[in-house]
């Protein structure tokens, strides 16, 4: 048996055709609806990036715990465990979030890896010469005149993408290719590839920029802000990420064609993902993680061919979450799921659309948390301004691209862990969590059913209880500490709860 995962950062379900948009052609996603099982209620675990990647991982989510870090000394690692039991894995990725502090430790998991140069910010070339970059925009004004005398890191690797002649998403896809083109022949095996296209900046080749004529407009990389520019700017920056997954979609085909090539459909999993969606001026937001976790971001695109089944040109209505996917890739290659993995094997909902999960519990560290059966979705917002009390606990103390700051460390304590820190102690770091107000948000409850877009909240007491006493069910699920509850103003404080630490 082997497996295949393509996995796409940023990819918003209601910009493809198979969840009902036809603003541009995907041939190869409309081809992957025919050869797979598409699923309508995907929700997302933790956010963004390398948060949902450690549920992918572990099983479990994280978010309640942490916020963007590594895989720790005491997680489960589906690839890991897959390269102990005799199943090769392979990770060929131009996600550049690998290689910095907060995500150093997934791709070394694998037997091998592949990595590719130049996405966004990633520090790639040393040309220290003056690279203007005119591609943000919604910045503030102050900021934009400084980032105009100075060194674009982003502009930087666009110069030196277009002089090598392509683009890192059609450099990983080339390598996963050569992959299968090596192993099509052997049995065991995982590769994933892992583009961090569509992701933002969209900067599309030209031919895809052309054909939805936006090759003459500059602006592809929107802040993560409400949005201030007018419908016709926000239609174009639209079609400039629509233009990017034309892209993506040409590199999904070039995998189906292989499957093709070599009769791979009758023993290869196939499954196409992603992390989270993206915000493209609806709720008058742009990207994620500085709003409430709208629909757009949380409710993934997902799809997955089993050749155990054979299912294929149907959907899938039951609740599932990312987390479900570690213990589904386990359970193909006869692997049984670890018992810190709350995730269920996604098999009886491929082969006849059984219920696994009664509720999905998903969010950003630090944030609304947020429960939904698939009809109603509850968003619990933090009471406090200060969002206080707040801790993270880690025995690998990183952020995204930086070490903990000193004056954090010097305030950790030394606590016990939880049973999935498997005996271990553990940091516990107090966090000012106030860089975006949450509180701000409020508690806010939609029907699904009705309101599938979330333009009016619901007001129903009995079914906001109804939607807390689950949320406090799947929080205790997941272990979440005791100030998640009295952040969330679920339990009142008891002495010494409050955070003592003072930025």
């Amino acid at each position: 048996m082997r497996l295949i995962m393509v996995m796409y950062d940023t990819l918003n379900r209601r910009t493809l055709p198979n969840y009902g948009c036809d603003e541009v052609e995907l041939p190869g996603f409309q081809r992957l609806g025919n050869e797979a099982v598409t699923f309508d209620t995907c929700y997302v675990g933790s956010l963004p990036c390398m948060p949902a990647r450690r549920d992918l991982h572990t099983g479990r989510i994280s978010f309640l715990h942490r916020g963007w870090g590594p895989i720790e000394p005491f997680d489960d690692s589906v690839p890991e465990i897959l390269k102990q039991q005799g199943v090769y894995t392979h990770l060929v990725s131009d996600h550049d979030h690998y290689w910095e502090d907060g995500g150093a430790t997934y791709h070394t998991r694998y037997n091998s890896w592949e990595i590719d140069r130049g996405q966004e910010n990633d520090v790639w070339k040393g040309d220290m010469g003056i690279y203007p970059d005119d591609h943000r925009f919604g910045l503030p004004e102050a900021l934009q005149k400084l980032m105009a005398g100075r060194r674009s890191q982003n502009a930087v690797n666009r110069e030196y993408i277009r002089r090598q002649g392509f683009t890192p998403q059609q450099a990983i896809f080339d390598k996963g290719l050569e992959f299968i083109e090596t192993n099509h022949g052997y049995d065991n095996w995982f590769l994933q590839i892992e583009s961090f296209d569509p992701h933002e900046p969209f900067d599309a080749p030209a031919e895809d920029q052309q054909a939805l004529g936006v090759e003459d407009f500059p602006y592809d990389w929107p802040p993560y802000a409400q949005v201030r520019e007018d419908d016709a700017f926000v239609g174009k920056v639209r079609k400039k990420y629509l233009a990017l997954l034309r892209a993506c979609d040409r590199s999904l085909s070039r995998v189906m064609d292989m499957m093709d090539k070599y009769d791979m459909w009758k023993d290869t999993m196939l499954i196409v993902c992603t992390d989270h969606g993206f915000l493209l001026g609806e709720h008058n937001w742009w990207a994620k993680n500085s709003m409430p976790m709208y629909n757009e971001i949380a409710n993934t695109p997902l799809f997955i061919w089993d050749p155990r089944y054979g299912k294929k040109n149907e959907r899938r209505s039951a609740l599932v979450q990312t987390q479900d996917l570690a213990p589904t890739i386990l359970g193909f290659f006869g692997q049984e799921p670890t018992k810190d993995m709350t995730g269920k094997d996604l098999a009886p909902v491929i082969a006849r659309d059984e219920k696994v999960r009664d509720y999905a519990l998903f969010g950003i560290y630090g944030g609304q948390v947020n429960i939904t059966d698939g009809h109603t979705l509850y968003m619990r917002a933090p009471v406090r301004e200060d969002n206080q009390p707040c801790y993270e606990y880690t025995l690998m103390p990183t952020d995204m691209n930086r070490r903990k700051s000193g004056e954090q460390l010097c305030h950790a304590e030394l606590t016990d862990g939880f049973s999935f820190t498997k005996g271990m102690k553990v940091l516990k770091l107090p966090v000012k969590n106030a860089r975006i107000n949450y509180h701000a948000y409020g508690n806010a409850l939609y029907d699904l059913d009705k309101d599938p877009l979330q333009k009016t909240p619901l007001s129903d007491a009995d079914k906001e209880q109804q939607m807390i006493a689950a949320m406090e069910e799947q929080m205790k699920l997941n272990e979440a500490p005791e100030e998640q509850y009295i952040r969330l103003g679920l339990k009142e404080p008891s002495d010494g709860s409050e955070s003592k630490f003072t930025f």
